[in-house]
């Protein structure tokens, strides 16, 4: 059976804005978007008059269904505090599909998310990229999407130097990180040289195995890093190791812009309503976004967080308000994301052919006097206010 969208703005992200447009959609599938859309007779027809159209958002950087809601200690699955490298570990194995939160960011106009491993750990495991809608998180997942946490900064140091352990210090944890990557080498190397001269491999290591995919590149590290310094450290770690990273958070990465523009590094930024909870987080600026994208950035927003991913909405207007181009905003949650994540041939824009992820709003998006009226995944309508 196919739907209908009718008569709303939409914004296509991609191809422009089309005023008192339709949406068509059979099968899950976005059929056509444009202005003259034939709507057969037998289609559903969704009245959209006065609103507006956008794709389902994406935030970049949750902790959804791992860290869950309500936040008590028996559903916060996203921290492995055991040991500063569990890189074996996978996000996948805690994401909880029956995590009330889904529903709760559902009804803001959050289609997918990147959820994973939070920021304890110098490598803390592979999160993946999710749609709010399944029974497991296997019907949920994107296929292809794991990405390696890491993280620098106060976190690990503080996690393991009140242990007495390694790392304490910002240096401890640079030289963590190299350590394991280092490892890595050497595992992937005996391997190498084991199957040229027809030896038996080595024991299989887990661990070493997950750090090695992203030495190899088939694993992007994620790289928590608020202050400057901790930025620059992580591009250092990086490329000594070839590795393909991105910056999260970026907090002050407003102080490096040129040089995150010259490497061409996508800074996934936020959450921009930080309080100064601890020193990294002191000079945070809701004009971030704005500056990094304005010297040439890749800009994704995120939230940081669980139930409260429903809050991206609020953190891009705060970003327009203080100087994010509108265009740019859009793009931000939406089509910078799907690109990063390597889901744009199916979410991001409303273009034919892609998955019938739609939100339909009473007014602008990031607008604070806006509500969500209508989510629909895969073409089938998930929310809808009444």
């Amino acid at each position: 059976m196919k739907t209908a969208i009718v008569g709303g703005k939409i914004y296509t992200i991609t191809n422009g804005i089309i005023e008192n447009g339709t949406v068509l959609i059979e099968n899950g599938k976005i059929v056509e978007v444009g202005q003259d859309v034939n709507v057969p007779e037998d289609a559903k027809v969704l009245n959209a008059e006065g609103k507006t159209i956008t794709p389902g958002l994406i935030d970049a950087h949750s902790h959804i269904c791992l860290w869950g809601e309500p936040n008590v200690p028996m559903v916060m699955d996203f921290n492995e505090i055991s040991s500063p490298i569990t890189a074996e570990v996978r996000g996948m194995d805690s994401i909880n599909p029956q995590d009330p939160a889904v529903k709760l960011v559902r009804e803001h106009g959050i289609t997918s998310v990147y959820t994973g491993p939070g920021s304890a750990n110098i490598i803390g495991g592979t999160g993946v990229a999710i749609k709010l809608r399944g029974l497991t998180v296997e019907e949920m997942m994107y296929p292809g999407t794991e990405g390696m946490k890491m993280a620098l900064g106060e976190n690990p140091k503080r996690v393991y130097g009140e242990r007495k352990n390694e790392p304490s210090t910002r240096m401890g944890n640079a030289a963590v990180l190299r350590k394991s990557l280092i490892k890595a080498q050497n595992y992937l190397n005996k391997i190498e040289h084991a199957e040229k001269e027809g030896k038996p491999l080595p024991d299989r290591d887990l661990q070493l195995e997950m750090i090695g995919k992203v030495v190899k590149g088939e694993l992007t590290a994620r790289i928590h890093a608020h202050r400057a310094d901790d930025i620059i450290t992580a591009i250092r770690i990086a490329e000594e190791f070839s590795l393909k990273y991105s910056i999260e958070h970026c907090t002050e990465g407003y102080k490096v812009k040129e040089i995150l523009a010259e490497k061409d590094v996508t800074a996934v930024v936020g959450p921009l309503l930080m309080g100064p909870a601890k020193q990294e987080l002191w000079e945070v600026k809701m004009e971030t976004p704005g500056i990094l994208n304005d010297a040439g950035v890749n800009v994704c927003i995120q939230t940081d967080v669980a139930g409260g991913t429903r809050w991206l909405p609020v953190h891009v207007g705060l970003a327009i308000r203080h100087g994010l181009k509108e265009e740019e905003a859009f793009k931000s949650v939406t089509i910078n994301p799907a690109k990063f994540l390597g889901i744009d041939n199916q979410v991001g824009s409303l273009e034919a052919g892609k998955d019938a992820d739609i939100v339909v709003w009473d007014g602008h998006p990031f607008s604070n006097l806006t509500s969500c009226v209508m989510t629909i995944i895969d073409g089938e309508v998930l929310f809808e206010k009444k």
